[in-house]
């Protein structure tokens, strides 16, 4: 996930004329054409029998393929082995001609060669544990050879000699030994993951296997048997492969610094070469002292106190990792109360993945085991996804936070509205089909709109939330009822300015004609029968005229229609204006302004049309019990639906000032203690 896993060999060191003499050639190229690139230094002539040998391990011990299609070479099987068959064609054969002038026809002749020399009748698969891979091969004469390749420790721990440069093989003393070390370490602390190259000639039962009929074949059914038969092993040399990090992971490691997220590398590559890649994506600073910071596997599992370790800010880097290790890594962090997102793609990687809060295998390399274990398939094995797809599960959630935040807060004021009726006794503003189409039809088209919110600018600045976080917390609920409240005034409050005002904010109410009432008078309409000489006067909304001369008191029941339209238009300005402050939960609408989400802009405009429709539609109006406004009127209402947005703001500023000095007060009481 944090390489490019192309891998291309760019040193091979060989033994030299001696023991204790190492011979290092550097290689060219970084894809796998085999013309890109060749081998400095490459002796002239025939390949010496040291040589020889490598190639012939590299070639045949391998499960790659390399060819030539649509103008480019392709790759099949594992990078790190197309990357060894890519060397061996640079290598060339025994012969001396190199692999490009075997056959004019077939680029790739060096393949064909090895494949007739030595015919592989048996595989050792490789397995984490003994980290290496063997196969048995039988060449023209008739004799079997073990090949081996895999990790240049353990092979050295399990090889008994070393082959000189003439083909000679000497007993690996410590001189040869520490020679070779030396060059691993060498070509480690350049980020070059090494592979070594080791044979083996006297078999045993396997000097005479010939296949699943032969005695011997009932040991290679049981992989527990693998590393005995890999012992006593002839040491051969090494090659260097890079792996060069991909563009983005620095940046998104910086994201993820920056988002609050550790970044933990357990990979089974040499802890030189991880440590070097470690320092080259940022996982580390280039001089950052990383003693108590990266760790073998077993090294890990020697620890005492494993929690302590793992609770270190900063990444932390395990080398030489076995699957075990990285599920005890899992387990003690989500005992911790950590949420740990892990990737895999083996076999042995399922158990691990299983128990992680959100395993993640690879889609290109993983196994059908891995991927059925995993939570989410990585398409294309690239760290950088996972960062994004962090960022974009934050915004999914933020946007479902706004949908809530708006539906509750608008939810909330229509019931303070109808409380507020009730408690104030004054006449009903609203009926329960305005209310209905507030909900479904005005209300809706917003609500969708804001799942469309683009990510906060510091979406990834924020540190993480818990997983046992809240969805609502006591302050926003309190945001919610206040918000909530005021829409409640303001939708009632019109209703009593209409019948007791006759201007308001400079708002001459009085056009129409209506008569004025006192507060009193309106929150004891129910009594208006007993009051003496109460007369009221004729007053006009829109084309219509509305007379009591009959009887006065119908002004507090077929009279409120004005006073109801207000009421109306005032929640669906309120609410529209509302949806512009769902936009973030912190940020002000000076930071992430309106047209961030041209969706909402347009779901407020058909909300607005679909209102303005009611109202001047005659037979709609009618049906909704509502009067056509005119531009006076909804200027007011503009007037006392806009404080909401306002009202919002110093919210969120309180909000970002208590979020700002939490940290700061948590600082001052570690200090303290």
């Amino acid at each position: 996930t944090l390489t490019t896993n192309q891998m291309s060999v760019s040193k091979l060191v060989a033994i030299g004329d001696a023991p204790g003499k190492v011979r290092s050639f550097k290689v060219d190229g970084t894809s796998y054409d085999p013309r890109d690139g060749k081998i400095y230094d490459w002796p002239a002539g025939r390949m010496d029998a040291n040589l020889e040998m490598i190639a012939k391990v590299a070639a045949v011990c391998n499960d790659a393929s390399v060819s030539h299609s649509s103008n480019q070479y392709v790759s099949t099987g594992m990078p790190t082995e197309a990357a060894l068959k890519v060397l061996v064609e640079k290598m060339g054969v025994p012969e001396g001609k190199n692999g490009l002038s075997v056959d004019p026809s077939e680029t790739l002749g060096c393949r064909r060669w090895w494949s007739n020399a030595a015919k592989r009748i048996a595989t050792l698969e490789f397995d984490r544990m003994r980290k290496s891979m063997g196969i048995i091969a039988t060449s023209k004469s008739g004799g079997n050879t073990l090949l081996v390749k895999g990790a240049v420790e353990t092979l050295l721990e399990r090889s008994s000699h070393i082959q000189l440069q003439d083909g000679s093989v000497v007993p690996l003393d410590e001189k040869s030994r520490k020679a070779v070390l030396a060059s691993l370490h060498e070509l480690s602390t350049k980020a070059l993951r090494c592979l070594g190259f080791a044979y083996k000639e006297d078999l045993g039962e396997f000097a005479t296997y010939d296949g699943e009929y032969h005695p011997a074949h009932k040991l290679l059914l049981d992989p527990a048997n693998y590393a005995a038969i890999e012992t006593d092993l002839i040491f051969v040399g090494l090659a260097g492969l890079r792996d060069p990090p991909r563009e983005e992971v620095f940046d998104a490691i910086e994201d993820c610094r920056a988002a609050g997220i550790r970044v933990m590398v357990i990979t089974g590559d040499n802890k030189e070469t991880a440590e070097a890649i470690c320092h080259e994506i940022g996982v580390f600073s280039p001089d950052e002292d990383i003693t108590l910071k990266s760790f073998t596997g077993r090294e890990f599992m020697a620890l005492e106190d494993k929690k302590t370790l793992l609770r270190r800010k900063g990444g932390l880097l395990f080398s030489r990792a076995e699957p075990r290790h990285k599920q005890e890594i899992v387990r003690l962090l989500k005992e911790d109360g950590e949420v740990v997102a892990m990737t895999g793609d083996g076999v042995n990687d399922a158990p691990a993945l299983k128990l992680a809060d959100i395993g993640i295998a690879m889609g290109i390399t993983g196994t059908e085991v891995a991927k059925e274990a995993s939570d989410m398939v990585l398409a294309d094995n690239n760290f950088s996804t996972i960062v994004a797809a962090v960022g974009e599960g934050r915004s999914i959630y933020n946007n479902m936070k706004a949908f809530i935040r708006y539906m509750i807060s608008s939810n909330i004021g229509e019931v303070a509205c109808i409380f507020l009726t009730s408690a104030l006794g004054i006449p009903e503003g609203l009926i329960p089909v305005q209310l209905l189409w507030v909900n479904l039809v005005t209300d809706g088209p917003p609500a969708t709109a804001l799942g469309f919110n683009p990510p906060d600018k510091d979406i990834m600045k924020k540190p993480p939330r818990r997983n046992d976080d809240s969805l609502i917390t006591p302050w926003i609920l309190f945001r919610y009822l206040v918000i909530g409240l005021y829409v409640g005034v303001a939708t009632v409050g019109i209703f009593v300015i209409w019948y007791t005002h006759g201007s308001f904010m400079g708002i001459d109410l009085t056009g129409d004609g209506h008569t004025l009432v006192s507060y009193s008078q309106l929150s004891n309409w129910g009594q208006c029968s007993t009051w003496d000489n109460f007369t009221v006067a004729p007053f006009t909304a829109g084309a219509r005229t509305f007379t009591f001369d009959d009887y006065p008191c119908d002004y507090f029941q077929a009279g409120i229609v004005k006073a109801t339209t207000l009421s109306l238009s005032v929640l669906v300005a309120i609410e529209m204006f509302n949806s512009l402050n769902a936009l973030s939960e912190d940020a002000s609408l000076l930071r992430m302004p309106p047209w961030v989400n041209p969706w909402l802009l347009l779901a407020m405009s058909v909300s607005f049309g679909l209102h303005f429709l009611i109202l001047y539609v005659p037979f709609l109006a009618q049906v909704f019990g509502i009067v056509p406004l005119s531009l006076n009127k909804w200027l007011l209402v503009l007037l006392v639906a806009l404080p909401v947005v306002l009202i919002n703001k110093v919210l969120k500023s309180v909000g970002r000032c208590m979020t700002a000095s939490g940290p700061k007060r948590r600082l001052k009481k570690q200090k303290g203690e």
